[in-house]
């Protein structure tokens, strides 16, 4: 079975839009620092992977990698996509409620108090082209935005939207999208795999779509912003450690067991040889 490994793609969504570019604003992780993988947390990531060979040298497997886009201030990764959702439904039963309290009270509603539920519902920000109203805006704590534009808000995940370049064109890693009931990922996301058999640095290039909250003829938007960056794999014929165990390097990293006590009875004693005269002695 081909061996898996993760690559994580954080961007600093905020300063990337803002500034208008990837550079500067990217922080790369893998889990192959063991294997030799250089500059881990920064956007110069060179990914180390190595082979893995049958006795007689042929390729036993290839290598498989899955990318993790994920946004640093923005809601954890491990929140499931349908948060948002759900948060904004629960923004709208709880505002509901006090309407309801308000309607059966005794006394007629005061202005400010009115003012405070309408805020209290929060905006809602459409997907760009889509002309259904979309999810409310939340902030990293995952309350309601009542104001967008003095408020600081989180920014949807970054999308993967292609991988391409050097390794891609030299065939040395085979890309595409796939999907997955996982809901924190939200169903998608890219892998590739490799081909071990062709030692060598080899680049690639990603392209990222980030989306901006823009407010544009009395709408709030979700406007989507292309960008790309680059990364780089080090593909080498050393072997694969195991770590588990902890036999080190091998073609089959399976420790030796142990001497086990003989539980057979002994044999008998061999009689001893006799010495056959010779010629000389008779």
């Amino acid at each position: 079975m081909p061996q898996q490994l993760g690559i994580i793609v954080l961007v600093d969504t905020a300063n990337a839009l803002a500034e208008r570019t990837l550079s500067g604003n990217t922080y790369w992780f893998d889990n192959a620092k063991l294997y030799g993988s250089r500059n881990q947390g920064t956007e110069n990531l060179v990914t180390a992977i190595h082979g893995s060979y049958w006795r007689d040298g042929s390729q036993a497997a290839e290598q498989v990698l899955n990318w993790l886009p994920y946004s640093l201030g923005s809601l954890p990764p491990s929140v499931p996509r349908g948060y948002v959702a759900e948060r904004s439904q629960c923004s709208d039963e709880e505002v509901l409620t006090e309407l309801e309290s308000i309607a059966n009270g005794s006394s007629a509603p005061e202005a400010a108090e009115l003012e405070r539920l309408r805020k209290a519902l929060g905006k809602r920000a459409n997907a760009h082209g889509r002309g259904s109203r979309g999810q409310k805006v939340l902030d990293v704590t995952g309350h309601v935005v009542t104001e967008v534009g003095s408020e600081a808000h989180s920014y949807p995940p970054p999308t993967i939207t292609d991988v391409f370049g050097q390794a891609v064109d030299e065939k040395v890693i085979y890309p595409a999208e796939y999907g997955s009931p996982d809901l924190v990922t939200g169903g998608w996301y890219w892998a590739a795999s490799v081909d071990t058999s062709r030692p060598g640095t080899y680049t690639y290039e990603m392209r990222i779509q980030l989306h901006d909250l823009v407010q544009r003829d009395g709408e709030i938007l979700w406007e989507p912003v292309n960008f790309t960056c680059r990364s780089s794999l080090k593909i080498t014929t050393e072997p694969k450690r195991n770590a588990f165990t902890k036999a080190g390097m091998g073609y089959l990293p399976i420790p030796s067991l142990p001497s086990q006590p003989s539980t057979a009875p002994a044999a008998p004693a061999a009689p001893a040889a006799t010495t056959e005269p010779t010629a000389s002695q008779h």
